[in-house]
């Protein structure tokens, strides 16, 4: 059944691992739903099985991927096939519209263009998906990618991406109602790795761009998550969450 025109937008994390799932979870993935519209931020391992848990994939109106690695993009080429035959027996109706930042559509390895619209995103060209607008910036990262900024009704959910510090990102999260940002590292490897954040920095730039939630996700392999949690709260005395598979944010 299709969603009426309720005027909240829903964010349901259905991955937040960086590099590779853990047992039985996923790597990026956020189903935001607003407006009678579905949107799948990445859909990187796991995703695809664990997004059917929340939404059917008959329903599914588009997926923006911030970026070609892996961990945000493997289970798109599965998805594909899922709509292929899903058209086929007549469960579907209508192609997928799929947002790619960074590359071209030929240059990717989906198959069939009528079940399946691949589409560049462009940085300074809004996209309209129902009540939806998305705008996007260019993080810093070692490929293309961007963060994703979502508004509708006054409601508004920024996504970061993968991307490293960054002081155009603290004004394009500005006033968000959720900043989901991604968490990579500890403080203790601050200027250790590029195109991550600390949670830190996290934490810093959610101070800075005044927003009300802060969501850290795209979490490591290793150490105390909570920790993550703690470091954020040294710099933003907000609201923070940890994401976790199955979470489900309302604004």
């Amino acid at each position: 059944m299709k969603l009426g025109k309720e005027r909240w937008m829903k964010v349901t994390v259905i991955g937040c691992w960086g590099a590779y799932p853990e047992k039985n979870e996923a790597t990026s993935g956020y189903l935001v739903e607003c407006g009678g519209s579905r949107i799948l931020l990445d859909c990187g391992s796991g995703v695809l099985s664990r997004l059917q848990n929340h939404c059917s994939l008959e329903e599914l109106d588009a997926v923006i991927i911030t970026h070609t690695h892996a961990d945000h993009i493997a289970d798109v080429y599965s998805l594909e096939f899922a709509i292929l035959i899903l058209t086929q027996i007549g469960k579907r109706t209508k192609p997928l519209d799929v947002y790619v930042y960074g590359a071209e559509p030929d240059s990717l390895p989906f198959c069939f263009p009528q079940y399946v619209r691949v589409h560049s995103i462009r940085l300074g060209v809004p996209l309209e998906i129902g009540t939806v607008t998305l705008t996007f910036s260019e993080n810093v990262h070692d490929v293309p990618c961007c963060a994703v900024r979502l508004s509708s009704d006054g409601k508004t959910l920024v996504y970061s991406g993968d991307t490293g510090y960054y002081q155009s990102l603290i004004d394009f999260a500005r006033n968000a109602d959720v900043l989901l940002i991604e968490s990579s590292f500890y403080d203790w490897q601050k200027g250790k790795m590029d195109g991550h954040l600390t949670a830190g920095e996290a934490g810093e730039i959610a101070a800075l761009a005044g927003v009300r939630q802060l969501v850290l996700t795209h979490f490591p392999h290793y150490g105390d998550l909570q920790q993550l949690a703690e470091e954020a709260a040294r710099q933003y005395d907000g609201q923070i969450h940890l994401a976790y598979g199955d979470m489900k944010i309302t604004m």
